[in-house]
């Protein structure tokens, strides 16, 4: 999970957490896919803000998409729908945006990874 926001990130976390998801935590893109390209084989899935510091999340969702394809990506956004456009070209899986029920992205995150 991916976001420079410490009150989002760590919401995620606590939550999907106590829901027995294995968790990884990046503040910004370029951390982010620092991690993910040290251990592609070890994400089942990506949550990424999509805009951020140093790489934004529609870099990540490129590079991501890229390297890994079979990796589904989902785009989380509070910032209207010119980001929301750029995420689903940059091809994520799903594009949220912020403020998202939390019940309804742990349903879409299982949908994805039994796809």
């Amino acid at each position: 999970m991916i976001d420079d926001n410490q009150e989002t990130l760590a919401g995620l976390n606590d939550y999907l957490s106590k829901k027995k998801y294995d968790v990884t935590t990046a503040p910004d893109g370029l951390e982010g896919l620092e991690i993910f390209e040290a251990n592609q084989d070890g994400f089942d899935l990506v949550i990424t803000d999509v805009v951020m510091p140093n790489i934004g999340g529609i870099g990540v969702i490129t590079i991501i998409k890229q390297k890994s394809p079979d990796v589904p990506v989902i785009a989380i956004t509070g910032m209207g729908e010119h980001p929301q456009t750029l995420a689903r070209e940059a091809n994520a899986d799903i594009v949220l945006e912020k403020p998202f029920d939390l019940v309804d992205l742990e349903k879409r995150i299982l949908k994805l990874i039994e796809e």
